[in-house]
């Protein structure tokens, strides 16, 4: 769960770091106090799109620092932070943001630097933020089948890696047999480049690893002089009268001369031997390797015209030799594949077929999943609609897809239209009044619906995703009434299986609250800031009177703030019992 939030110079607060337990916290405030800048705050913390316009007037930068608790450790943050090399001490993940003035963003996960796509990872595994902006991606049936793969993750995601899998291969053979089928001019053209650049690199008659050996031979011819000195100064340092190794003989002698009378002196004895043949047997080495050298103006000119030829080469084919010789292979096998077109188109086109059925029963395998899933999934959302009050709803999963059959009869498994999630085409369909047919959401739910639908969703997922704070932002808006305190009471069901953040503008919802939040907007130093503060009982039923009548507080108001506060405690005490 999130445990602390820090947010300093970000939009209109200045500095302000909030303790969050948990079940269910709401955080309440007049329009425009910075509730919902809050939650752009976590938002950005969890991988956001980010602005300078975030950075607070005057400041340098705007930095975000959340604390997250995660005790179970099966949790995907575990393996998701080993696959980066994140070490989690404590079960605890600390998350930072920070967006200078000029517009660079950076982004740490337990002070180690990452990048924005790594600090969204980890912010989807943390944090679920519903929106009323979110509410509305119901109405794009694009967004349903992402969201009925959240319900039974393991399942999906396992046929949907090995599915992917496939998926790709099939797209790279099938990009590969449109390039090859280009233009016969076009091919014609590629050829003629390909032969030119296979006869420069033939003529070149170039060697594995020849440049780091050339370079290392002209190393050596270059610095001749300086190596031979240096060898004839350490061998004459060490052969010759009164030179290293006679002194270390004279050494060994009296040693050895001794070596009866003491074991300490016997002992040591022989290792001044050992080290006396060891380094007369350098001292031959030394020797050999002089008379060896050999110093040659014309090689060092031929290697460094090599080495010319070598690097002109580099600028064209690659880096290194290595690099080259790879490049010759590929062309070459290029050359082959041109020259020999209609057959290599042919193996091209079976191996697109073959790859398009194993993807097909792939994705034949993934439906099977998906619609089992599809029928648990309206069973449960049936149920929970009951208790918002659409009881006469209607819910539905519909699968569309083309007419499969005459193409898998013969044979012909490249015109299935397939995509990156199968051959499924997901539409959730509802009607929420008896009588009406099933239509898709855009058609004929409210805005009031659509929250309780995506209420519903969430509640459901909740109990799958593993996500550790699920934000709800206004999302009970054009609500009231009974289905407000349906809503109050779903939302507080949710918190029992995940931690809830919620902004809320109703009093039944904030009546739920383990944790009430005001958030407020004051005057310091002539600047607007926001300041965070924890209500008290007392303060509570103040907070939910205003929330009623406005601004002025009665007494009849406060009776009917206590009141609703005593009703949601004996729902939640009759929930936990």
């Amino acid at each position: 769960m999130l445990t602390e939030l820090s947010i300093h110079d970000f939009a209109i607060i200045d500095e302000v770091s909030i303790t969050f337990n948990d079940g269910l916290t709401v955080l309440s405030g007049e329009t425009g106090a910075g509730k919902s800048i809050i939650i752009d705050a976590v938002q950005l913390l969890a991988g956001g799109r980010g602005s300078v316009e975030y950075v607070r007037h005057d400041a340098k930068k705007a930095e975000i620092e959340g604390l997250f608790t995660i005790d179970n450790k099966n949790h995907p943050i575990y393996k998701l932070s080993k696959e980066y090399g994140i070490e989690i001490t404590d079960a605890q993940i600390v998350l930072h943001r920070t967006i200078t003035a000029n517009g660079k963003s950076i982004c740490r996960v337990n002070s180690k630097l990452v990048t924005l796509a790594i600090l969204r990872e980890f912010g989807k595994t943390l944090i679920d933020i519903h929106s009323q902006h979110e509410t509305q991606s119901l109405m794009n049936p694009e967004t349903h089948i992402e969201l009925l793969d959240s319900y039974d993750p393991v399942s999906i995601a396992k046929a949907k890696e090995e599915y992917t899998h496939l998926f790709k291969k099939l797209s790279t053979l099938k990009h590969r047999y449109e390039k090859f089928n280009d233009n016969e001019q076009e091919m014609a053209h590629r050829l003629d480049l390909l032969e030119f650049q296979m006869k420069e690199l033939e003529q070149a008659n170039l060697v594995p690893d020849e440049d780091d050996t050339l370079e290392e031979e002209r190393l050596s011819l270059a610095n001749f002089e300086k190596i031979h000195t240096a060898l004839m100064d350490a061998y004459n340092a060490l052969y010759g009268e009164q030179k290293g190794l006679e002194w270390l003989s004279v050494a060994q002698q009296a040693l050895q001369d001794n070596s009866n009378y003491d074991n300490f002196i016997a002992e040591k004895s022989e290792e001044v031997s050992n080290s006396y043949f060891t380094l007369e047997e350098l001292t031959y080495d030394l020797r050999n390797h002089i008379e060896s050298l050999q110093y040659s103006p014309e090689r060092l000119n031929e290697i460094e015209s090599r080495l010319s030829e070598i690097n002109r080469l580099k600028k064209k084919y690659g880096s290194t030799v290595n690099d080259i010789l790879e490049y010759m292979a590929n062309i070459e096998e290029e050359i082959e594949e041109i020259t020999n077109k209609d057959s290599h188109l042919t193996k091209l086109e079976e191996q697109i077929n073959e790859t398009a059925k194993d993807a097909y029963l792939e994705a034949y395998q993934l439906h099977n999943i998906r619609r089992k899933a599809a029928d648990f999934l309206m069973k449960d959302v049936h149920q929970e609609l009951k208790g918002l009050y659409l009881e006469k709803a209607s819910f539905s999963i519909s699968f569309d897809h083309k007419q499969q059959e005459r193409l898998i009869q013969n044979n012909d498994y490249t015109s299935i239209d397939l995509h990156k999630n199968g051959f499924d085409h997901i539409h959730f369909l509802i009607s929420t009044n008896t009588g009406e047919p099933l239509k898709s959401l855009n058609k004929v739910a409210s805005g009031g619906e659509l929250s309780r639908i995506m209420l519903v969703l969430k509640k459901i997922f909740a109990k799958h995703q593993g996500v550790t704070s699920v934000i709800f932002d206004e999302v009970d808006t054009g609500v009231s009434g009974r289905v407000a305190q349906a809503i109050a009471e779903k939302i507080f069901q949710i918190s029992s299986e995940s931690q809830v953040l919620c902004i809320t503008h109703l009093p039944q919802v904030a009546a739920m609250a383990d944790t009430h939040k005001l958030i407020k907007k004051r005057e310091i130093e002539n600047r607007t800031a926001t300041v965070v503060s924890e209500l008290t009982a007392e303060e509570k039923i103040e907070e939910l009177s205003r929330m009623m009548t406005g601004t002025k507080l009665t007494e009849t108001a406060k009776e009917h703030g206590k009141e609703l506060l005593d009703m949601a405690s004996a729902f939640k005490n009759k929930k936990s019992g």
